[in-house]
């Protein structure tokens, strides 16, 4: 079993940065994948980037590439995203995934594929 906890989110001005956090409970954080989700209001869940368990492999959203950078502290049990360039767009409620995989865009972007969620973080981008 695996826990997880957002924190970081808040709201900014368009063009600002956050860095949001995950911290995961349990000894076999280094086994799980990764990743970042996000829900905009009145839309569907959306991938947004991930990372393979030793952090030698990671993925974007074309949405977020060369804006939003993860990354992954595996002595902390915590997975990171630097949100730079923030748009208004950008505002939703992110959620921290973890996942025993790692494969194709497919999978690695499938919410399918990760087994457990945290209770997300509210981001807000004003312009």
């Amino acid at each position: 079993q695996v826990q997880l906890i957002e924190s970081g989110g808040g709201l900014v001005q368009a063009g600002g940065s956050l860095r949001l956090s995950c911290a995961a409970s349990g000894r076999t954080f280094t086994t799980y994948s990764m990743a970042w989700f996000r829900q905009g209001p009145g839309k569907e869940r959306e991938f947004v980037a991930a990372i393979k368990w030793d952090g030698g492999s990671t993925y974007y959203a074309d949405s977020v590439k060369g804006r939003f950078t993860i990354s992954r502290d595996n002595a902390k049990n915590t997975v990171y995203l630097q949100m730079n360039s923030l748009k208004p767009e950008d505002t939703a409620v992110y959620y921290c995934a973890a996942a025993r995989v790692w494969g194709s865009s497919a999978v690695v972007a499938g919410s399918r594929s990760y087994d457990y969620w945290g209770q997300g973080t509210q981001v807000t981008v004003s312009s």
